[in-house]
């Protein structure tokens, strides 16, 4: 175990592909639901939002959100659940930015600073995302970045101005 207690957890979904699961829409609400038996209980979910493929391709827009989660599992556990996950939706590793039917990342965990075994947290190109900030500002709209100390609304205006997000679901999603 990780530490005493259950630590507040922001994870980041995107697919671009129909998986065995439907659309990539159905994609990310399953994964938020087959989390919970991975001991991993989903307290809010944002909005499903669509963003144009980053860097730009000729690849099918994504849809993305963020889940405040709460866990008593590590950092590295939890990576190796959600590439469990990943693979279980079909996900398989090929190249860098690929079209995917499922990707899961860890944005941060508590405040914590984490730089072991392939893992950074928080994730080291968030900051750069308007698919990961605006989805995250759904459930988590005062959250601080703890290495740079921004608020989400400061890390919105600084996002490139060509990133391409518009929110599917209109209203957000309690989990």
């Amino acid at each position: 175990m990780w530490r005493e207690g259950a630590a507040l957890i922001l994870i980041a979904f995107g697919a671009n592909l129909p998986g065995p699961l439907g659309s990539p829409e159905q994609a990310l609400r399953a994964a938020e639901y087959r989390l919970g038996p991975l001991g991993v209980s989903v307290e809010k979910s944002s909005r499903i939002w669509r963003s144009a493929p980053v860097p730009a391709s000729d690849q099918p827009w994504y849809c993305n959100s963020v889940a405040r989660v709460r866990t008593s599992l590590s950092p590295e556990e939890l990576l190796a659940a959600l590439q469990v996950l990943e693979r279980d939706f079909g996900r398989i590793r090929t190249i860098r930015n690929a079209a995917r039917v499922l990707d899961m990342d860890i944005i941060a965990y508590d405040e914590h600073l984490f730089d072991e075994q392939g893992l950074t947290l928080p994730h080291p190109r968030m900051c750069e995302r308007a698919f990961v900030l605006y989805p995250l500002r759904d459930v988590a709209p005062a959250w601080v970045h703890p290495v740079s100390g921004k608020s989400i609304d400061d890390l919105i205006d600084n996002l490139p101005p060509e990133q391409q997000i518009e929110p599917v679901d209109h209203e957000e999603e309690n989990a």
